[in-house]
């Protein structure tokens, strides 16, 4: 049985004797939108019990039919908080935060608990490791030294997501990164536009924080096979993704990370290139579109499913369009001008209709009827959370790298070699040593292509 909690209960309103106002914000004042911030993080963790006895830290309630929520949304909810502290200074779910990311961390230090085998995808191990980059990049307090690093975490998952057993190896799709890591998993033949954009930005960022060309190189390797698959158009609409065999059945619907997992992430290499002429125009043209397809009259709005047909995952993606194109004003300040005037104009619908729940203040999903729609959740808290800490961006400090005062401790060969699908067949004398050779060779290569990287 789903557990309902008093706190959802007060949600939808349905707790008397309670006193109903508004959340209340002057988005021309950074102390008020911290403020509201505040109330907006803490409603937001009223939806998380992992904290609480007999439950799992840093999860929350699922997966489907238990609760509303894949493994992945618990990762991007504690990006949402990091990237509130960051913005506002305020530290107190430091312990919260710190436990659910290392309880996650899986047997390996790799963000794959075997808990989650069953509906793990590259994208939803991507989400953790963007969160432990995040904690590397704004310099979150490391943890025990006896305990994985934040640093360490996010290449452990760029390095297993480099490994061939998870990409296409041949035709079209070619190296392209599938939706799913196990074979048994439905999606496992859809090679869409979220996993590769995660690695493009993890990729993106390793770059940039270890100021190492050979991130670089596999980021722009994998904008090379988004592009060339077609799943960012001519007009710049970027797409869902293809099946194989050939990638050509493209999934033409556009959800708005999408494009922001990719706006960030070329918002690092503008950075890192020091303003390369091909990230600007990419960044611009992305900005442009995004603006057009998903803030209609400036209001944040997700055009493949709403109004009526989206779903947990879909009711929190607004909430990452708008950090991320906060952190794209921070790292290629050219584009304040366009982009400060709608997450403006879209944090202000979103506070506008935050009028629910016993506190008054509890957000809905829909942003552009200005009224509360009576649906809550997390998702909806997170939208308007990032809403909110994305106008502070361009006053905030710019994400650290390891030369200008980030501390977490990485490394190169973080995460495993092991094989995803280990072989049952009868084995022989003969297959013992054929295998032990292979395996020392498969190691060694996998190895040596990060061994010498240095993030000194």
């Amino acid at each position: 049985m789903v557990r309902v909690s008093t706190s959802l209960f007060a949600a939808l309103g349905l707790v008397a004797n309670k006193v109903y106002g508004a959340l209340d914000v002057n988005l021309d004042d950074p102390e008020s939108i911290k403020k509201a911030a505040a109330l907006v993080a803490q409603d937001l963790l009223t939806f998380y019990h992992g904290d609480e006895p007999g439950m799992v830290p840093g999860i929350l309630p699922g997966p489907p039919p238990d609760g509303d929520y894949y493994w992945w949304q618990g990762g991007a909810m504690w990006g949402a908080l990091l990237d509130y502290r960051h913005h506002t200074g305020d530290k107190q779910f430091d312990d919260t935060i710190t436990q659910a990311l290392l309880f996650q961390v899986g047997p390996n230090e790799d963000f794959m608990p075997p808990n989650w085998t069953a509906s793990m995808g590259n994208d939803d191990q991507s989400f953790w490791a963007l969160s432990a980059m995040l904690a590397t990049e704004i310099g979150y307090t490391n943890p025990p030294a006896d305990q994985p690093q934040w640093l360490s975490l996010a290449q452990a998952v760029f390095n297993e997501q480099t490994h061939e057993d998870r990409r296409v190896a041949s035709g079209n799709c070619e190296w392209g990164l599938r939706w799913q890591v196990y074979p048994s998993n439905n999606g496992y033949n859809y090679i869409n536009t979220i996993a590769n954009a995660c690695y493009f930005n993890i990729g993106a960022r390793l770059a940039r924080y270890t100021d190492n060309s050979t991130y670089a190189d596999l980021a722009n390797k994998t904008w090379n096979i988004i592009d060339k698959l077609g799943y960012i158009s001519d007009k710049w609409d970027v797409y869902d993704g293809a099946h194989l065999p050939d990638c050509t059945d493209i999934n033409k619907a556009q959800f708005s990370y999408n494009a922001a997992m990719l706006l960030q992430g070329a918002a690092f290499l503008y950075n890192y290139t020091d303003g390369a002429q091909i990230w600007e125009d990419r960044i611009n043209n992305l900005v442009d579109r995004m603006i057009t397809v998903f803030f209609p009259n400036n209001i944040a709005y997700e055009p493949s499913c709403e109004p009526g047909n989206c779903n947990a995952d879909m009711e929190s993606f607004k909430g990452y369009t708008a950090r991320w194109m906060g952190t794209t004003m921070q790292l290629a300040p050219f584009t304040y001008d366009k982009i400060y005037p709608v997450l403006k104009t879209s944090a202000q619908a979103a506070v506008k209709q935050c009028t629910g729940g016993d506190n008054g203040r509890f957000c809905g999903f829909h942003w552009t009827t200005g009224v509360f729609d009576g649906k809550v959740g997390a998702g909806q808290q997170m939208n308007v959370l990032g809403a909110l800490t994305s106008l502070l961006s361009p006053e905030t400090a710019a994400p650290l790298t390891n030369n200008t005062g980030g501390t977490s401790v990485g490394n190169v060969n973080a995460g495993s070699d092991e094989p995803l699908v280990p072989t049952l067949s009868p084995i022989t004398g003969g297959d013992k040593a054929g295998a032990g050779i292979l395996t020392a060779l498969l190691v060694a290569g996998s190895l040596s292509a990060f061994a010498w990287m240095s993030i000194d």
